[in-house]
């Protein structure tokens, strides 16, 4: 992350010309140092300036001076390129109001995606100190707006908050997850959306699962379905937790109701814009999630068979290494639980290196079930190498 070519610019020494991110200066500024995983405090140190003249940059308040966009592109090893920009794109900003923050809501929202990307494939270490250190350009910015933009503001403030929490979770610390969940839903009030109260419902339905507590996970999930502000979207969501936690308890008929609400509502979503809370339903594939459930319900050969169909058309998503690496391990958990031991080895052998890149403690507790069950199959010497590999993973 720390390389002189990380984040779209070329090597020290060598201009990077229309290889710099799309936007302004700010949020160019804001892509690089997001692309780096550099703090605002980490950025201000390299480059010299204050923690305060960087959020104010990024946020549009500030225009920076001839010195300090000198001062950036160093830091960067742009090449001039951040001086030229600098020069282009000069405008009267004043610090009492953003001026026309649509550039910087637009600028910030492909950074967000893109953010999503680095922490689907390389982890939530990659990205969690550029989300918390972009909610504070947000939320410095959001007062000094005026009409519809700060209200657009803050909610994607409450957008990378709750992504933010989402990689607290990922990171093994449910704690914070459940803290910038709760302040996206601030946030999202802020902005005059409610629906992410609904949604934060399906996220802690999500953490109580990961925690072992599944009636709560139901309860949440039932819960967040009920809301007055939750759509086809949100109740899709939470009937697909409440179908996993049925499932991990035995009650194979609320679990199939469950995944009959969860394939309705999905059907219902028709613009994939609002709400934008969670993955894309219409992403999701409704045979890997009951494939999911059947295996929580220890019909292994059932899953196992769903597993492979799906699997097997998933087109490759090299951005989505977290997605596949969790859906392969359920596959080769499947098969140990039918007597295919050799096959679920060559997977997870196969999916070792993507896990521990990611460093996901969601993805390690699939690890630990999968080891916890393949130890009771008999296995051969390689095998059981594997299996303690695996072991010593899933419990870093």
């Amino acid at each position: 992350m720390d390389s002189a070519d990380a984040g779209g610019t070329a090597p020290a020494g060598r201009p990077v010309g229309t290889r710099l991110p799309p936007g302004d200066f700010g949020v160019v500024l804001a892509a690089l140092r997001a692309r780096r995983g550099w703090s605002v405090r980490e950025f201000a140190r390299r480059a010299n300036v204050s923690e305060g003249q960087i959020c104010n940059l990024e946020s549009g308040v500030r225009n920076p001076t001839p010195a300090v966009a000198a001062a950036c592109d160093k830091a960067f090893g742009t090449g001039g390129d951040l001086v030229e920009l600098a020069g282009d794109g000069r405008r009267g900003a004043r610090a009492e109001a953003v001026v026309d923050a649509g550039p910087v809501i637009a600028g910030y929202e492909r950074i967000l995606r893109e953010l999503k990307d680095i922490g689907r494939s390389n982890g939530p270490r990659s990205v969690t100190a550029s989300m918390k250190s972009i909610t504070r350009v947000l939320t410095d910015a959001a007062p000094r707006a005026v009409g519809e933009q700060r209200a657009q503001i803050w909610l994607l403030a409450s957008r990378f908050a709750e992504y933010t929490g989402w990689m607290a979770q990922e990171a093994g610390n449910p704690a914070e997850a459940l803290r910038w969940t709760s302040i996206a839903v601030r946030w999202g009030a802020d902005g005059g959306d409610e629906t992410v109260a609904a949604y934060a419902l399906v996220r802690r339905a999500l953490i109580a699962q990961h925690r072992g507590d599944t009636r709560a996970a139901i309860d949440f999930a039932d819960r967040a379905a009920r809301h007055p502000a939750a759509g086809p979207v949100i109740r899709a969501h939470a009937a697909r937790r409440a179908a996993q936690g049925h499932a991990r308890l035995g009650e194979a008929e609320a679990c199939r109701e469950a995944l009959e609400r969860f394939r309705s509502h999905a059907a219902e979503v028709t613009d994939a814009r609002v709400p934008h809370w969670g993955p894309r339903v219409e992403n999701g594939n409704p045979r890997l999630i009951e494939a999911s459930c059947m295996l929580g319900l220890r019909r292994f050969e059932e899953a196992a068979d769903l597993f492979a169909a799906e699997l097997r058309c998933l087109p490759a998503a090299p951005a989505d290494s977290n997605s596949r690496a969790r859906f392969a391990v359920r596959q080769a958990t499947a098969l140990a639980g039918i007597g295919g031991l050799e096959d679920a080895c060559r997977i997870v052998e196969a999916a070792l290196p993507v896990i521990e890149r990611i460093d996901s403690a969601t993805v390690r507790a699939e690890l630990r079930r999968f080891v916890d069950l393949a130890r009771t199959r008999k296995a051969g010497p390689g095998q059981i190498a594997l299996l303690d590999a695996s072991a010593t993973l899933a419990s870093r």
